[in-house]
């Protein structure tokens, strides 16, 4: 994950006179939350790398958007900033409000994963002060949580997954003229979904997956990333962490077995990965929902 002081939203916050820092974490998954309290400011997002999704905890009722000074804020009220967007504000008064920061990648995932189709072909549309009563509650718990306590900060990280589910699911949509070029064709595209899948307790090689779709493997990793967001190992990586997190959380396997069952060819080697994708061991991981 991009360090929180080179996350475009973040810095502008953090670069603000008026805007005061409560509390930040990395969540891993390339994940990052941040609560705030600011008043009487102004300001500017230029065409971030990262989305970027906003709840109002407390006040916000002077906030709006500098094109639409009409529309004002309330608690409770939910803000979706894409990657790419500008977006320009104006907050008169105090506000407290929360921030979840999520990778294209993670984005990208979301969209494999949730809706079978291709990244690059959709977005997450923009909406300002939206009500959604779910998301507003998934906000408050997270804030509720001790991001500082290794234990919280896993149960911080299983909620932030599920407001990023959730924004996948009612707010991503398909860009509007898009003309696809390159890329693996969908019938490709399902089929190393499915083939990875039924395959994560085995070793899964670059070529083994070009062969599967009559590329050369330099050729298949090119177009790979263009169809899924992300390459070849980072993806199946990230299938075989998910699964990994299903059986320490629904399962009393020995974390050996866990590792066996998710492909990887240790449990040192299991750890490792595991730690440097959230920031714990697998045995933190599960301690943390059994409590």
């Amino acid at each position: 994950m991009t360090p929180l002081n080179q996350l475009h939203v973040f810095n502008a916050m953090h670069s603000s006179p008026h805007a005061r820092l409560e509390h930040s974490a990395h969540l891993g998954d390339g994940l990052a939350a941040a609560l705030w309290r600011n008043r009487d400011d102004a300001r500017d997002y230029q065409a971030p790398s990262h989305h970027t999704l906003s709840c109002y905890i407390a006040d916000g009722t002077g906030t709006f958007r500098r094109q639409r000074p009409a529309d004002k804020g309330a608690p409770n009220k939910l803000c979706i900033m894409p990657a790419g967007h500008e977006s320009n504000w104006v907050v008169n008064g105090p506000i407290r409000l929360a921030h979840l920061y999520i990778s294209e990648e993670q984005f990208a995932l979301g969209c494999i994963r949730l809706l079978d189709r291709e990244p690059r072909e959709m977005q997450l549309q923009e909406a300002t002060f939206l009500d959604d009563p779910q998301q507003a509650l998934r906000f408050r718990q997270l804030i509720s949580l001790d991001w500082d306590e290794p234990g919280e900060r896993l149960l911080a990280s299983s909620l932030a997954h599920g407001i990023v589910d959730h924004a996948v699911l009612c707010q991503a949509g398909l860009r509007q003229g898009l003309r696809l070029k390159g890329g693996l064709a969908p019938h490709q595209r399902r089929q190393l979904i499915d083939y990875i899948e039924s395959h994560l307790d085995q070793a899964i090689t670059l070529g083994e997956l070009a062969g599967r779709c009559n590329l050369s493997e330099y050729h298949f990793a090119r177009m790979f990333r263009e169809s899924f967001g992300l390459p070849p190992h980072q993806y199946v990586l990230a299938r075989r962490l998910q699964l990994a997190c299903r059986l320490l959380r629904l399962g009393d396997l020995p974390l050996g077995q866990v590792a066996l069952q998710c492909g990887f060819a240790s449990a040192s080697h299991f750890s490792n990965r595991f730690r440097q994708a959230l920031g714990a061991t697998p045995g933190d991981y599960r301690a943390a929902f059994r409590r």
